[in-house]
């Protein structure tokens, strides 16, 4: 946990707030590098307003987002060009992936800590194809050394950034932040024991920004 003073940090969320930016969408390059260049189909779970799905159009044959909140579903759809391989829809992510479908590469951005874990993860590996790839990016609950650290390093970082990418000017959120969100309350040393429980051979690393990734292949 910091140990800023109050007053310190409450002028970095007033400032943060002036001049928003995407923590996830900062990892979409990432996670595009964690897939082929070309491949079938995509599912990305909890697509929000669709910004990760349309860069998967890109390289996917079809792209299928769920999202469980309609009103975040709908706006996807407006902002994705008719032309694009991508359908949205508003469903469960445990439940609502259609029975018997199977996916070249499964995405999930700051969702599963809605979910229950394991579950989550076993449901993603009975819908990914075998070849195929799972991306997670993840929050945890710090509760390390290591944990605060990396907090601490992205306090600042995050104002810096904010101002960076709006040029110093202030501006409304991104539709994409405009989503219901919640904290986790997985540490990261928990998400592990559990995530290769399920997942044999899985890669985590734990990210600035308060986020973990997850990299499983089905071989």
């Amino acid at each position: 946990m910091t140990t800023l003073p109050h007053r310190v940090l409450r002028a970095l969320e007033q400032f943060n707030a002036a001049h928003p930016w995407d923590h996830n969408a900062h990892y979409h390059p990432w996670i595009l590098r964690q897939l082929p260049r070309r491949f079938g189909g995509a599912l990305d779970v909890g697509a929000g307003s669709g910004d990760l799905a349309r860069l998967l159009a890109g390289r996917a044959a079809a792209v299928h987002g769920i999202d469980a909140d309609p009103e975040i579903t709908v706006r996807a759809r407006d902002l994705t060009p008719p032309a694009t391989p991508v359908t949205f829809t508003t469903a469960d992510a445990l439940t609502g992936i259609p029975s018997g479908s199977s996916y070249d590469v499964i995405t999930c951005v700051a969702v599963i800590h809605h979910l229950p874990f394991t579950e989550a993860l076993a449901v993603f590996r009975k819908h990914l194809a075998p070849g195929g790839t799972l991306v997670i990016l993840g929050l945890s609950r710090p509760a390390t050394p290591v944990d605060h650290l990396l907090g601490t390093v992205s306090i600042p970082l995050n104002a810096a950034t904010g101002w960076l990418k709006n040029r110093g000017r202030t501006a409304p959120r991104p539709v994409s932040m405009t989503a219901r969100t919640r904290p986790a309350d997985m540490s990261f040393p928990e998400i592990a024991r559990a995530a290769h429980a399920v997942l044999p051979g899985v890669r985590l690393r734990r990210g600035l920004f308060w986020r973990y990734t997850l990299v499983w292949d089905h071989r």
